[in-house]
């Protein structure tokens, strides 16, 4: 009989050196130092952080502000830079930046070498990673929650497999300054105002900018509002734009569309496709469920399907789904198709980890600020579906407030943005009275008289309440919207768009 393994056997083979080729470092920058176009030839995004002497990617980070300020980088350009580096001197100064270049060989595989400085770095984090994940696992105590653990694991190696790693967390003050000045290009070049994601609705975008990366977005409302016609209508404009900037050869970086991934916890995919479909022919969604469509309708519909086959927007509509089984299909989603939205509907359908199941309010918390988490670590906008409390049905006035909110605290404390879709129609439809005939009392008459008026002023209009926001003022915003094919669209005059909340 074999004897048992035991884990410590193999204790010594793990290799204690991390993995680097300083050799390698030191050519790459040779080669810059000997000729700058080189940097434009490396396709990859490599940063200071990617390199194992600390003095070589302090080398890099010198050189990428100076090619940054349009100057030529030379060991001469470079030498007052590090006259008072001790590592520098340790090495026989400034001469060292010589020493660099005295090997021209690195011009020849300097593609190469950057590969492999940046793959080193990749196997370095995984290794951080991988001791980690040991170190928590051998942990046993009460306090443990191993499910918890295997989705820190996962999405610290979604970090490594993206190419942040640990130096994904900490960013100078200008990376932050570059990507804020990119962002203002991006809505100056777009005609102003939109400097996110576009939402395909002019008044919303001159309000709010766009949907921004890492923004946790509630979109709330009463059922029967159309909460999910509204975030449909905004990932249709967004995968839509997206192709369209493709089209149009726009950079990707100066794309204000995106890939979009819509989870529907509710619906099925086939219904969401209905009601897209619906959208774009004309064509009522419930004629089209029903079969109640004409040969030229049919035809409408078989066009828009064809015009919408390469649209970039991905349904799960997988049911129950836990938040941390959400974020591990959020993250495949973009690895495999570089997602730029998230739309969750609705948050109130997610499950938490299993333990604050017992209390409704903690579990919400927990899912709230997981979809915040999602939306910092994948750099993307998340909206996020949400019902409203019973609370508005008892007042006078249905417009609803923050408070409206089921288990409001976390939710509201965990949005950037949160929005309120609210259609006074609905309301005022529900209360219609008897249509009055000859010889009925004049006041039957005067009542619907005045229902039929108080109708005509608000039929087909809906109100984006902007109840708070993190980069913007406060609102409303009037929309048209057609109920039978669930489309929000702009108003041709939005008389009261500036209005605001106290």
């Amino acid at each position: 009989m074999a004897e048992p393994i035991s884990i410590n056997d193999n204790v010594e083979e793990i290799p204690t050196q991390l993995p680097h080729n300083i050799e390698a470092e030191a050519a790459f920058l040779g080669a810059i130092l000997i000729d700058n176009r080189v940097l434009e030839e490396v396709q990859i995004k490599l940063q200071p952080d990617h390199f194992f002497e600390p003095l070589h990617g302090r080398i890099f980070d010198q050189i990428l502000r100076l090619v940054d300020r349009s100057m030529v980088v030379t060991p001469i350009t470079l030498k007052p830079f590090f006259e008072s580096d001790e590592a520098m001197r340790e090495l026989g100064g400034a001469g060292y930046l010589v020493q660099l270049t005295a090997d021209g060989a690195g011009l020849i595989g300097a593609r190469d070498f950057a590969q492999q400085i940046y793959d080193l770095a990749l196997l370095r984090e995984l290794v951080v990673v991988g001791r980690t994940l040991v170190d928590d696992a051998l942990d046993t105590s009460e306090s443990v929650d191993p499910k918890a653990q295997i989705e820190n694991a996962e999405s610290a190696l979604y970090k490594v497999a993206d190419g942040e790693g640990e130096q994904g967390g900490v960013k100078s003050f200008l990376s932050a300054a570059t990507a804020a000045v990119q962002t203002a290009e991006i809505a100056l070049q777009s005609g102003g105002g939109l400097s996110g994601i576009t939402t395909g609705l002019d008044s919303v975008n001159s309000r709010m900018g766009g949907l921004h990366k890492s923004d946790l977005i509630i979109l709330a409302g009463r059922p029967g509002m159309g909460k999910t016609a509204l975030a449909t209508n905004f990932a249709f404009n967004a995968a839509m734009r997206y192709n369209r900037d493709v089209a149009d050869g726009i950079a990707p970086e100066k794309n204000v569309g995106a890939k979009v991934a819509f989870f529907s916890l509710e619906m099925s995919a086939d219904q969401l496709a209905t009601r897209i479909l619906a959208q774009q022919s004309g064509i009522s969604s419930e004629a089209l469920r029903m079969g109640k469509i004409s040969h030229e309708e049919f035809r409408n519909l078989a066009r828009a399907s064809r015009d919408l086959q390469d649209l970039p927007l991905f349904i799960d509509d997988t049911p129950a789904l836990t938040i941390a089984a959400l974020r591990t299909r959020a993250r495949r989603l973009q690895r495999r198709h570089d997602i730029g939205l998230i739309v969750v509907d609705y948050l109130q359908l997610l499950q938490g980890s299993g333990r604050a199941n017992d209390n409704r309010v903690n579990e919400i918390s927990e899912i709230s600020r997981g979809l915040k988490t999602l939306a910092k670590e994948l750099n993307v906008p998340v909206i996020a579906l949400s019902q409203l409390s019973r609370a508005v049905e008892q007042r006078e006035d249905k417009t609803p407030m923050l408070s409206d909110l089921r288990e409001s605290g976390s939710i509201e404390q965990d949005a950037d943005i949160v929005l309120f879709v609210y259609r006074e129609d609905y309301y005022i439809a529900s209360k219609q009275p008897k249509e009055p005939v000859d010889g009925d009392d004049p006041k039957v008459h005067e009542a619907y008289e005045q229902w039929r008026i108080d109708m005509e002023r608000v039929y087909g209009l809906a109100e984006l309440g902007i109840a708070k926001s993190r980069h913007g003022s406060t609102g409303k915003v009037r929309m048209k919207f057609e109920a039978k094919i669930t489309r929000f669209s702009d108003l041709a005059d939005d008389s009261y768009q500036d209005d605001q909340y106290d």
